[in-house]
């Protein structure tokens, strides 16, 4: 939605509310003039309260930003439980032009991070990581995740791991 429309459309809906503001007393008036007890008086009163509701969600449906996506953030460790090298920069970004770009094509975004967690035997562990960051519209949601899951499988057994931890949270976007 442009600015001016939605200044138009606030505009409008200032004007209307300052109509409602007006007539509110003068129909509660003539509702006490024709004899309408406290509760009919309650009913009007409540009635006009409800009317900027009706107005307000709507508009605030149409100013919302953006559209409907999943988020979906990948975590990658980088040190091998079994023992070997330590996954490096290049092995990972290898890992991502082969496994993950073509399957998301559309973009992707990582991030160098330090993580912790437990592994299997109980032992806490802290280590070097990374952080993948898919986004893609919440209507492909369900077709996109074998897509995850095998980036998370390929992962595992490339490196080594026990698991890539995997968060999905629904989220707008707009480009």
């Amino acid at each position: 939605m442009s600015r001016g429309r939605l200044l138009r459309l606030v505009i409008a809906f200032g004007f209307a509310q300052g109509a409602v503001s007006m007539a509110r007393p003068a129909v509660s008036y003539r509702a006490l003039s024709l004899g309408a007890d406290e509760r009919a008086i309650g009913v009007i009163a409540g009635v006009y309260a409800l009317l900027p509701l009706f107005a307000a969600v709507p508009l605030g449906r149409r100013t919302d930003r953006g559209s409907s996506y999943a988020e979906t953030r990948l975590f990658f460790g980088t040190e091998r439980p079994a023992g070997g090298p330590d996954v490096t920069d290049k092995r990972f970004m290898a890992f991502v032009d082969r496994e993950v770009a073509p399957r998301f094509p559309e973009g992707l975004t990582v991030q160098d991070g330090r993580g912790q967690w437990r592994d299997a035997s109980g032992t806490i562990r802290r280590e070097r990581s990374y952080e993948l960051v898919l986004l893609h519209p919440a209507s492909e949601a369900k077709a996109r995740d074998p897509h995850i899951e095998r980036i998370r499988s390929a992962y595992e057994r490339a490196f080594g791991q026990e698991s890539v931890l995997r968060l999905d949270e629904r989220t707008r976007a707009d480009f």
